[in-house]
């Protein structure tokens, strides 16, 4: 997936593992994402975002991308892959 190459700067772990994306809609050749960021002030959200968006353009086939910034509900480590999860020490 395309959106797994998209790192959180930070914590340098991607963006599905960290449970960012809530959603992923696909119609026709255009694309939707619904995502969050580990906080509201999250200095590398527009990074984020943007990356998000040039990944998701650079699948063959999709010719238009929206990146939904959401806040509800509240990103939360509990959010986080399982696996990761465990890695991190949560």
């Amino acid at each position: 997936m395309a959106l797994r190459r998209v790192k959180d700067p930070d914590l340098n772990l991607n963006i599905i593992d960290l449970g960012l994306v809530y959603d992923i809609a696909v119609e026709d050749r255009s694309v939707k994402v619904d995502m969050s960021l580990t906080s509201p002030a999250c200095p590398s959200g527009p990074q984020l975002m943007g990356d998000t968006e040039r990944a998701a353009k650079g699948v063959p086939g999709v010719a238009d991308v929206t990146v939904n910034l959401v806040w509800s509900p509240l990103w939360s480590p509990d959010r986080i892959e399982p696996r990761v999860r465990a890695y991190l020490g949560f």
